[in-house]
């Protein structure tokens, strides 16, 4: 890889055209073919492409959000990431910046590689930021050591809203001071380990009931309502000082004179709020242009990413027609708007693409996620007591688990009826629970028959139950009816041993629930 010359020279040594290249973040896919990666690495050599922003496969891409199509698995996902870094970097005439969304550890791209607990987990740590710091920490060392310089995280989105279909369990919770405190712990730990981060989703998603993914959610509040929820968390991190704040594609009537231009591509929002009354002034990225909020209404190609630049983005993340979008950009930008998104995104490029010692292992997420297990493990109802009491009756322990992917309707049915028939002559019941999904679509992938059973054992027998997963996903169970519930938050190891051992009664459950449900 070439080494970064410094940005007053890139400044004066690039032509125009390159410089606008350099602004285009294109998405990369480990499981592209070889045809698809040659594509790439034409496009970077030919129109000087500045970072590229990896994905798992075009399957599992915000496009086919829906998941209409198969994802492959790649076993070998890790060393595969590695290499086309390693080819792309070498189509390159100046170095590449690398990024990734990496919220919980590159798992949430690729597979086989190490996983940490969500942001909803980490929020239900109380005052743990040490725990947080870590876990930045250690996702930038896995960062690393795939060569990847630009982690796009973390959400400092406050979810207000149970209803959130995109946000939820990405969140640290509904309280705008823990989202701060543990958002800054996760920066300083990446950063200790000279990796990038960017604050997303601005102005804030907390508060939308629609997935921008596929529409444009509209946050419908007063400007003064906005300064003291949504946009405080991003006043305060920037304030401290951060690389870059990611835009996301929201409506925010209050915040523009056009309420129809998603705020991605809005300069009232963009130069007007962020750069100008909030005083920001790094490098603004763009949530990816390929998302339905935005793509679907410019089928001009060029046209959105132009309109994303003009607006504010330094950086084009995800954007599609990089050939139209950098013609329409050199005819319709001035020489010092172009410059001025250069030497920000250079000044990243100079901070980040150092020699550094890079690791050669990654890391080990088991003892960390141990830690953090102990902390957040949430006695949602019920009392220890109650716990010791039901220990020492003849209790019958009950799994709601799906194994695999494949199950039918219709299996899944008939499996209720089995458990209904093993429990008739039980009084009380040890329920360990994970729902099918984390995200909250289709109640979180439950069948309404499971929903049903789960409600109908609570009313008929003394149930404790151990929920693995989205605390969100409880919203459908009368939880207050139950002997006692509490919540792991993820169904790991590690989270299931300490969900033993407190049943077991040789451990207390330390964490607070981080978010209010229904």
């Amino acid at each position: 890889m070439n080494k970064i010359i410094p940005t007053n020279q890139a400044i004066q040594q690039l032509t125009l055209k390159q410089k606008v290249g350099q602004l285009f973040m294109p998405a990369a896919f480990i499981n592209d073919t070889e045809e698809e990666i040659q594509q790439l690495e034409k496009l970077i050599a030919e129109h000087h492409i500045g970072g590229i922003c990896f994905f798992h496969s075009r399957a599992s891409a915000a496009t086919n959000f829906e998941g209409k199509t198969k994802i492959v698995v790649n076993e070998d996902s890790f060393g595969t990431l590695k290499n086309l870094i390693n080819r792309y970097q070498k189509a390159a005439t100046y170095p590449l910046l690398i990024s990734i969304d990496a919220e919980w550890g590159l798992a949430m791209r690729i597979e086989n590689t190490p996983q940490y607990p969500y942001a909803i987990t980490l929020g239900a740590n109380k005052n743990n930021t040490d725990l947080v710091f870590e876990v930045g920490q250690n996702i930038a060392k896995d960062c690393k050591a795939a060569g990847i310089h630009w982690n796009l995280s973390p959400v400092v989105d406050v979810n207000v809203n149970p209803n959130n279909p995109v946000i939820g369990y990405r969140s640290f919770g509904d309280d705008k001071e823990q989202v701060i405190s543990l958002a800054k712990a996760f920066v300083k730990g990446t950063q200790s380990e000279g990796v990038l981060t960017s604050i997303k989703h601005f102005p804030g998603h907390g508060d939308t009931a629609t997935d921008s993914h596929l529409g444009l959610p509209i946050i419908d509040k007063t400007k003064e309502d906005l300064i003291a929820n949504e946009l405080y968390p991003f006043q305060k991190l920037i304030d401290k000082g951060v690389d870059s704040v990611m835009v996301g594609h929201l409506s925010v009537p209050a915040l523009t004179t056009n309420a129809e231009l998603p705020s991605s591509i809005n300069k009232d929002i963009i130069t007007g709020v962020l750069r100008n009354e909030m005083g920001f002034d790094g490098v603004v990225i763009s949530d990816a242009l390929n998302m339905h909020a935005v793509s679907k209404h410019y089928p001009t190609k060029g046209e959105l990413e132009w309109l994303a630049f003009n607006a504010g983005n330094d950086v084009l993340c995800f954007a599609e027609h990089i050939e139209e979008g950098i013609e329409h950009i050199l005819k319709s930008a001035s020489e010092a708007q172009i410059n001025k998104s250069i030497e920000r995104f250079w000044k990243l490029k100079e901070k980040a693409i150092i020699p550094k010692n890079i690791p050669q292992e990654l890391t080990n997420p088991s003892p960390l996620n141990k830690k953090i297990a102990k902390q957040s493990l949430t006695l949602h109802h019920g009392s220890t007591e109650k716990i010791e009491h039901f220990r020492a009756t003849n209790f019958c322990t009950l799994t709601i688990k799906r194994f695999g992917a494949d199950q039918t309707n219709q299996e899944i049915v008939e499996n209720i009826a089995d458990m209904r028939k093993e429990i008739k002559n039980e009084t009380e019941i040890l329920l360990l629970l994970t729902p099918p999904q984390i995200k909250p679509t289709n109640n979180f992938g439950f069948l309404q028959e499971e929903i049903d059973f789960v409600n109908e054992l609570i009313a008929s027998k003394k149930v404790v139950l151990y929920h693995f997963g989205n605390p969100y996903a409880l919203q459908f169970f009368k939880t207050d009816k139950t002997t006692a519930t509490v919540i792991a938050y993820q169904n790991f190891k590690e989270f299931q041993d300490v969900a033993t051992a407190h049943f077991m009664g040789t451990l207390e459950a330390k964490g607070k629930l981080p978010v209010k449900l229904n």
